[in-house]
């Protein structure tokens, strides 16, 4: 098996950039499909071996998947090909869609079809808490961690990083005198002989990862550089540093408390930019979870728009201030991520199969649940009782869409950027008739 060009592999990852929709289980059934079953790159084996790895890392796990096995490919340049280029479409499709947002979104007509947009986001977010129920509640201490999780930042407003770390450091002390309460999946044997057919496989010495402290704190050292280089240009360039900082801080760490995916640091995101910066409100929010559902790439590109939101209200409505926030909000949420892939993938390679660590995520994952809970709630009572929480402040439009929706991709498996279209239809439909 030839091992593919630079080249060659980055036509991939351009082409990947364009065409991963569907969230993670879509784009990761793509590179599935082209680099295990079509190329031979990789095998099932390792290429399920590093999906594990970037399941348990804080970001999105499918933009993680494509730097890593750019990295083995062809190194660090092959690494930040696959990483960037996974992302680097959808921020700029994001632009686009965010400054029609702020240029025409109070239009009447455009308005109406936000409109129709919002009941089907919380949709979508409902059915994004049920898959995610089903693969992570798997014993009742799971669901009581879930529980424990939604009353901490539901009713008592804990922030969501304390709510992780405290899950972690429980889930650690259950698993060491508690072990039964915890239960992983089973591990899949390796066929050796099918191992061979591939480039990277699990007996190729070749791909193999040695752990190195020097190599390891040269990573940590690039990214500490890569940190603070554009903090620095931007503390020479403007004047109200204060605000960038206050956006840089928080993007660098929603970044590293990811843990489950976009709807997991969603809660975090909206609570903290809408309730204690004022950044945008939480219609704003929803509307930029819809505007980000229709793009490729990564759901975590949301936070792009609230980035962009940010500082063009900041700075009365200025495009370019608001490029600039988007442009930055991307950098710091995803730099963490090759960080992750370059410095940690040697470390994690020796414990991959160690069931301790695993045990203890899937309380994390369960954690998650509870926060999205949170989430569906939080935004769910911004589009069902817009004006107040009551019978009387009932949207019982947005109620019927929410249920026919729900109907619509959940029982009748309608695409959810085709469903997306018919809600946007609607919202003009409705807004033409009743004017």
């Amino acid at each position: 098996m030839l091992k593919p060009t630079f080249k060659e592999a980055l036509k991939f990852w351009i082409k990947l950039g364009f065409i991963s929709f569907g969230g993670p289980a879509g784009q990761i059934a793509i590179m599935h499909e082209y680099l295990v079953e079509k190329k031979k790159w990789i095998s099932n084996s390792k290429f399920l071996h590093a999906l594990n790895y970037c399941m348990i890392l804080p970001g999105p796990e499918a933009q993680q998947l494509a730097t890593y096995i750019g990295w083995l490919l062809h190194g660090k340049r092959g690494g930040f090909a696959a990483g960037i280029l996974f992302v680097l479409p959808s921020m700029f499709i994001l632009f686009g869609l965010s400054w029609m947002y702020v240029s025409f979104g109070n239009l009447p007509w455009v308005y109406a079809m936000f409109d129709g947009l919002k009941p089907a986001v919380i949709a979508i977010v409902i059915l994004a808490l049920i898959k995610i129920s089903k693969k992570s509640l798997s014993t009742r201490f799971h669901i009581f961690i879930a529980i424990a999780a939604f009353i901490c930042i539901y009713f008592f407003k804990i922030s969501f990083p304390i709510i992780i770390l405290c899950t972690i450091v429980l889930a650690i002390i259950i698993n060491k005198y508690f072990s039964g309460f915890i239960l992983t999946s089973k591990e899949e044997k390796i066929n050796n002989d099918q191992e061979e057919e591939y480039l990277i496989n699990s007996n190729n010495k070749e791909f193999k990862i040695d752990f190195s402290v020097v190599d390891l704190l040269k990573n940590i050292l690039g990214a500490i550089i890569f940190w603070i280089a554009p903090i620095a240009v931007i503390y020479l360039g403007v004047s109200d540093f204060y605000f960038w900082k206050q956006l840089v801080l928080f993007f660098t760490k929603a970044a590293f408390v990811t843990f489950g995916g976009a709807y997991a640091v969603l809660p975090y995101v909206a609570q903290v930019s809408v309730e204690k910066f004022h950044w945008l409100t939480n219609l704003q929010m929803i509307d930029g979870l819809g505007l980000g559902e229709t793009t490729p790439g990564p759901l975590i590109m949301v936070l792009a728009f609230v980035g962009f939101m940010a500082a063009h209200n900041h700075y009365d409505g200025s495009i370019i201030f608001g490029a600039l926030g988007l442009l930055v909000t991307t950098y710091y949420t995803f730099l963490p991520c090759f960080l992750f892939i370059f410095a940690g993938a040697p470390i994690i390679e020796k414990t991959q199969e160690n069931k301790r660590i695993k045990d203890v995520l899937t309380l994390v994952t369960a954690a998650v649940v509870g926060v999205v809970l949170n989430l569906t709630i939080y935004l769910g009572q911004a589009v069902v009782f817009p004006k107040e929480f009551s019978l009387t402040g009932l949207n019982v439009k947005a109620v019927v869409w929410i249920v026919i929706s729900l109907i619509a991709m959940y029982r009748y498996k309608i695409n959810m950027i085709k469903w997306i279209i018919v809600s946007v239809s609607f919202g003009l439909i409705t807004y033409l008739i009743v004017t």
